[in-house]
């Protein structure tokens, strides 16, 4: 995987603070891995039942493809950077304490 360099600059103009970008990509980062692992679960769980054909070069194959399909995928992290950068990251700022009302 090459090192891609981010603009941090760039990251915190965004929200206005460093660290609250870096909360939100790392909560997005959460969300969009919870994604990836359950699509590769449902994927692979066509492979369940097939205790016999488990053996099968073939069979064998096609999961190997699935994994192998899921191991290329971009990590959660710079997808959830490249949304932010893109401006596709909704996210709301928290109201200060001043503001809140009772």
């Amino acid at each position: 995987m090459a090192i891609k360099t981010v603009d941090m600059n760039r990251l915190a103009a965004m929200t206005g603070n460093l660290f609250e970008s870096v909360a939100i990509l790392s909560k997005r980062s959460r969300q969009i891995s919870s994604k990836i692992k359950t699509e590769l679960d449902d994927k692979l769980s066509y492979f369940e039942g097939f205790e016999q054909e488990l053996e099968d070069p073939k069979f064998q194959e096609e999961q190997a493809k699935v994994s192998v399909e899921f191991e290329l995928k971009s990590e959660p992290t710079e997808m959830a950077i490249d949304e932010m950068i893109e401006g596709n990251t909704f996210f709301r700022q928290r109201k200060e304490e001043n503001d809140l009302l009772y």
